[in-house]
């Protein structure tokens, strides 16, 4: 080798080692000095009826437009054969029914099957499963009987895939309902649904429905298991929800009023959603709100999942980007009354008003709620005042329940800095933030609440997601870029969790061919889920969440992206775990040494769970759903110390025993 090659070989070599020894990481993990209690509701999901989250999403009904009370009465459906005028005719029995006024008519005079019929093209089609039994029913009136419905399930190419019929039995004014069940012969992501009439009649029918049967523990008329089995499998601390905007309103006469959502299915008034026209870029002319999905649905599903309740109230402001409509505040009455009436309804006796009304749907045990939101997203001195109002009446009569305030739409700025003065001045329980923010903000403000005031009001970070591109923007992805910023940013939460409380990214579901906002943490089409990296990052905090922060550091100041790396600690009492949270967000792989500390032993092996991916653009999707998904491996302990390679742009959490 010549001399000038060795000497460039031994330059690179060093170069080389000098490289190595920069990207090793030490880092102190004091295990005997607990900073924060974390509470149990820290990770939680907020549900949003957005992106065909709730009807044509997790509420499994199958038929759109099921009683004609679109502003369309016949959007989703298709009139067939051949038709003489007023053969089917819509009917309006107003202030008689006024939740539910449209029904239709159908004269059918000496028809056979084929003459007369109608078919329902479900959400985007419907999602049908070989093998599976579907239930059909109807609301119906007849003078007579004499007519027949031969009721089937079609591919695009209009080959029956399930059938069955229908003869419906007795005569008068009054309603009846009628069920019938069969099961489909092949599996098609895009059926439709026919109706066909035959015999001679005349027959009123109202609430046509169809649903599968393997809805979440198999309730009829319940929710698509699939889309609860991803929430029951992060074990959320709570569920926020209806909202979201849609608490709101447009304007405060479509708001979402949650004693309209309760009671018998057809007695529930259906709405327009208020994303059904919001954004220019994706109109959905159809869609509509039919609350069969309703409060008392919801209180049900966070007690199936193991999560705390968190019902959002309107606070008499509709949504300040529309109309900015508000009630007076001396008309402001009936909205605090219905803040006070849920309670009861989810709390009360089975003596009281309310919580008899609860114990009528089936559920004669409180559902021991603990928090209400009073108002979305809403900001000023208007909502101030209001807010003042409802936390009076409140706590006067319910002391116990904390309520949850907004700090308007952004975590900074004038509207922000107004109301979270206010708020600490209020001594509110706990402030709502919000962050849709590019991932290099949630980088650069992963130390946002190290300096927070430890005692009075506490945050919930209610909606949080990177941006990949630009808030509100078509081009927004689930990629490892917007996650790995997210989990950075989370550390900073769990550090920090005397000061948040409680941590939530939204929206969360949304329809491949029916949303309106993007990103989104779990995507769906008619049969199918998966999960976005964003999702597994917020699964691996709440699966991983400990009872205890304990410091971790790198040079004795918190990891708040020194050297790219990001970090937070905790331990589990009741499993007696070690559990360290780790972000590289740098694009080349990292030794981290861990010296723990202030424990006396720990067991040989420990875990390793790894969330990374080939490209900081990788997304999953609905056929390589677990392209970016944790995968885990064993780690070996020596004495008091742990090393491991962090992968680049990776997210790592690390679980070892304490003995």
């Amino acid at each position: 080798m010549r001399k000038a090659d060795l000497l460039c070989f031994i330059g690179l070599t060093c170069g080389i080692a000098a490289e190595s020894l920069a990207q090793t990481s030490t880092f102190t993990v004091k295990v005997n000095q607990p900073t924060a209690t974390v509470q149990p509701t820290m990770w939680g999901v907020f549900f949003e009826d957005i992106n065909m989250g709730a009807d044509g999403g997790i509420y499994a009904e199958l038929v759109k437009n099921r009683s004609f009370e679109f502003y369309k009465p016949l959007m989703g459906w298709t009139l067939q054969g051949n038709r003489n005028e007023g053969d089917i005719l819509v009917l309006n029995r107003q202030e008689a029914k006024s939740n539910n006024p449209r029904f239709l008519r159908v004269k059918v005079a000496n028809r056979a099957k084929g003459d007369l019929g109608m078919t329902n093209e479900g959400f985007r089609g419907m999602g049908i499963k070989n093998g599976l039994r579907y239930d059909f029913s109807v609301m119906y009136r007849q003078a007579a009987p004499g007519v027949k419905m031969h009721l089937e399930l079609v591919n695009p190419k209009g080959e029956i895939i399930g059938k069955g019929e229908i003869s419906p039995s007795g005569s008068g004014t009054d309603w009846k309902k009628q069920s019938v069940s069969f099961s489909a012969t092949a599996t098609e992501p895009k059926a439709k649904f026919n109706i066909w009439f035959e015999g001679n009649g005349s027959i009123d029918l109202d609430m046509i429905s169809l649903f599968p049967s393997d809805t979440w523990k198999n309730r009829p008329g319940g929710m698509r298991a699939d889309m609860v089995q991803m929430l029951a499998d992060m074990k959320p601390g709570f569920i926020r929800f209806p909202g979201g905007c849609i608490v709101e309103g447009h304007d405060l006469s479509v708001r979402y009023q949650w004693k309209k959502t309760i009671g018998p299915v057809e007695e529930r008034e259906l709405i327009v959603n208020r994303w059904n026209t919001e954004f220019a870029h994706r109109p959905t002319p159809d869609y509509y709100q039919t609350f069969g999905l309703g409060f008392f649905e919801y209180f049900q599903l966070a007690e199936d999942i193991g999560a705390e309740a968190l019902p959002i109230l309107n606070c008499g402001m509709a949504c300040q980007f529309n109309t900015a409509e508000v009630v007076p505040l001396d008309q402001l009455e009936p909205y605090i009354q219905d803040a006070l009436d849920l309670i009861e309804f989810a709390n009360g006796d089975v003596n009281t008003r309310w919580g008899k009304v609860r114990a009528e749907m089936g559920h004669p045990k409180p559902f021991n709620l603990k928090m209400m939101g009073v108002g979305n997203e809403n900001w000023g001195p208007q909502y101030v005042e209001r807010l003042k109002l409802f936390t009076k009446a409140i706590k006067e009569k319910y002391p116990n329940i904390q309520l949850v305030s907004s700090s308007g739409t952004d975590p900074n700025g004038e509207r922000f800095e107004y109301l979270n003065t206010e708020l600490r001045k209020m001594k509110a329980d706990i402030i709502d933030e919000h962050y849709y923010r590019r991932p290099e903000w949630f980088l650069e403000n992963a130390a946002r609440y190290d300096n927070y005031p430890r005692n009075g009001s506490k945050v919930f970070a209610g909606e949080y997601a990177a941006q990949s591109d630009k808030t509100v923007s078509v081009n927004n992805k689930n990629n490892l870029r917007t996650a790995i910023s997210e989990a950075a940013f989370l550390t900073g939460l769990e550090r920090n969790a005397d000061v948040v409380v409680m941590a939530s990214y939204a929206p969360l579901f949304a329809h491949v061919e029916g949303w309106q906002w993007t990103p989104d943490m779990i995507w769906v089409d008619n049969l199918r889920t998966y999960g976005t990296p964003n999702y597994y990052v917020q699964k691996l905090y709440s699966l991983n969440k400990g009872t205890n922060v304990v410091p971790i550091q790198l040079d004795g100041k918190n990891v708040t992206g020194q050297n790219g790396l990001y970090a937070s600690a905790v331990i589990d009492k009741n499993t007696k775990e070690l559990i360290l949270k780790v972000v590289n967000t740098t694009d080349k792989e990292t030794e981290g040494e861990f010296s723990i500390q202030g424990v006396n032993r720990l067991a040989a092996k420990g875990t390793m769970i790894v969330l990374a991916g080939n490209n900081l653009e990788e997304v999953n999707s609905l056929d390589n759903p677990l392209s970016i998904s944790p995968k885990q491996k064993d780690i070996s302990v020596k004495k008091q110390s742990v090393k491991s390679k962090l992968a680049p742009n990776s997210f790592n959490v690390i679980k070892i025993k304490m003995i």
